[in-house]
C-alpha cells in the first residue's frame, strides 16, 4: 500500500500572500530591532546613483510615508528635494477613496503633513494633487525579478494599473528577498528595488 495522498487544496495566491505577509512582517520587525538606531538612520538617506539618474531634475517624484518597519523614505524626499526634485506623497480623502499623489512643498517640514484614513502621514488637503513621474513604492517582499508583496490593501496596484507609463521602484530591507512570490494578474512588476546595499533591476 502506498504513502497516503494530500487530499488538502493547494493555497490560492490571495491565501497564500496572507500567510506569506504575516512571515515577512515578522522577519522585517526582527531585522529592524537589530539595527542599532544611529544605523537606520544613515542607511538608505538618498537614492544610489544609478537611481537618481533616472530622475533627473525638474520631475515629480512619488514616495511615501514610512509606517513601523518599512523602509525609510524620508532622506530620499530631503535629497531629492535639495537636489532639484519635487516630492509627492501619497493621500487618501477616507478609506473608501483611492489613492492619489499631492504635493509636499517642503519635506524638512513635517508640519506639512497629517495623519491619513490609514494612519499614515500624508499632505494637508489643500496641496496640489499630481501624477508623479516616478513611483517610490514601500513593500513586504519582493523577488530579484521585481515582483512585489504589498501590505494586501490594493492601494498600489491599483494606482499602477491606472498608470501604467509610471514607472515603479521599490525600496526594502535587504531581508525582505523572497525567493519566489506568488503572482496573480494584476500585479506589476517593478522596474527595480533598492535596499542598503543593492540594487536589483526588474522590469528596467
Amino acid at each position: 500500500m502506498g504513502p497516503p495522498v494530500d487530499s488538502s487544496l493547494p493555497l490560492s495566491p490571495a491565501a497564500e500572500k496572507a500567510a506569506l505577509r504575516k512571515k515577512h512582517r515578522a522577519a522585517r520587525a526582527e531585522h529592524v530591532a537589530s539595527l542599532p538606531q544611529q544605523l537606520r538612520a544613515l542607511m538608505l538617506n538618498r537614492p544610489p546613483a544609478p537611481v537618481a539618474e533616472m530622475m533627473p531634475e525638474g520631475l515629480t517624484i512619488g514616495l511615501y510615508a514610512p509606517v513601523g518597519d518599512e523602509a525609510p523614505a524620508f532622506g530620499w524626499a530631503r535629497w531629492l528635494s535639495e537636489n532639484g526634485r519635487k516630492i509627492a506623497l501619497p493621500w487618501f480623502e477616507s478609506r473608501e477613496a483611492p489613492m492619489e499623489f499631492r504635493l509636499w512643498a517642503n519635506p524638512f517640514d513635517e508640519e506639512q503633513l497629517a495623519i491619513g484614513p490609514w494612519g499614515a502621514l500624508q499632505p494637508l488637503a489643500d496641496a496640489a494633487p499630481v501624477t508623479p513621474a516616478i513611483a517610490i513604492v514601500p513593500l513586504l517582499a519582493f523577488t530579484s525579478e521585481g515582483h512585489r508583496l504589498g501590505q494586501g490593501g490594493g492601494h498600489y496596484d491599483r494606482w499602477l494599473d491606472a498608470n501604467p507609463d509610471v514607472p515603479a521602484i521599490g525600496l526594502a530591507w535587504d531581508c525582505q528577498l523572497a525567493d519566489t512570490l506568488p503572482i496573480e494578474a494584476h500585479d506589476r512588476i517593478l522596474d527595480a528595488v533598492v535596499t542598503p546595499t543593492r540594487i536589483y533591476e526588474g522590469a528596467i
